[in-house]
């Protein structure tokens, strides 16, 4: 069962199947948990490719460009939300997955399971489908949605915990990420950040590529972009304002650089995939 936005989105959807949803390029205004029991591949997410192997969650923010390719049997389940039906940021205390499981650009997107984990969410998965076969309840869905987020969030968190105690961290590339986080609206040149970090271009490069599995130009756009999206879902100003607050000498220009990168308008971006709750509650 499927119920929609005024849009034709999904407010929240369910679908289980054994064949791959992803083969071809696709973009959904909702935001996507691929629930993944069995099979191995690469998921590309916006042309950066991961690779995985089930059991594991893969997340993805809206109209983002989603691709999976895998080897072997792949049997999955893909919930989708729209915002207007549970928006994580104004739940950020209770599930606390924006900036972990979505909106993230250093971290992968997507988390292994082991069994019994896995068991667990495939528990919850198969009462959310009793629930759509049942009587629709929205209180009943938003609690489940819930409680998958907050337990992905829970296990994102110690998974990075643990990567931290056993990698090698890089100064230097926790240093981009820093001076990028403060200066990606003024700076948009790899060399930028290479002169402020005293080590050549083509070495930044090589070890963004290494650290982040992203070259610096593709953090530079990604980062731009996420704060568009951020403005353009979590506030009121319009495009023009947007535009302005992001330093770019025109709208026209702005909405150039986010189709360019996104493949949609500004405009559109924010038709399919709303505004926030949080932008009228901050009047």
């Amino acid at each position: 069962m499927q119920k929609k936005t005024k849009w034709g989105n999904h407010l929240l959807s369910l679908e289980k199947s054994d064949e791959n949803p992803l083969i071809s390029p696709i973009r959904f205004s909702e935001y996507t948990l691929l629930l993944i029991e069995a099979g191995t591949g690469e998921f590309c997410i916006d042309e950066v490719a991961f690779k995985f192997s089930g059991p594991a969650l893969l997340f993805a923010t809206p109209l983002q460009t989603l691709q999976l390719d895998h080897q072997g049997c792949l049997s999955y389940s893909m919930l989708k939300f729209h915002s207007d039906f549970y928006c994580i940021e104004t739940h950020r205390e209770e599930v606390g997955c924006n900036g972990l499981l979505f909106n993230n650009i250093y971290i992968r997107p997507w988390i292994a399971l082991d069994e019994t984990t896995w068991q667990l969410f495939d528990q919850w998965i198969q009462q959310l489908q009793n629930e759509f076969d049942a009587v629709y309840s929205e209180m009943v869905m938003r609690s489940f949605l819930q409680l998958i987020l907050a337990k992905s969030s829970d296990i994102k968190l110690q998974l990075l915990e643990l990567e931290a105690n056993v990698r090698v961290k890089d100064e230097s590339m926790e240093q981009f990420r820093k001076l990028l986080d403060q200066h990606f609206l003024q700076l948009h040149k790899p060399m930028d950040y290479a002169e402020l970090l005293h080590i050549s271009t083509n070495l930044l490069s090589k070890k963004s590529l290494k650290y982040f599995g992203k070259t610096p130009s593709q953090l530079i756009q990604e980062r731009l972009i996420l704060e568009a999206k951020k403005k353009l879902h979590l506030t009121n100003y319009s495009i023009k304002e947007i535009a302005f607050q992001m330093q770019f000498s025109d709208a026209y220009y702005f909405s150039r650089f986010f189709k360019r990168h996104t493949r949609v308008s500004p405009q559109m971006f924010r038709k399919r995939g709303g505004i926030s709750e949080i932008a009228y509650l901050s009047k």
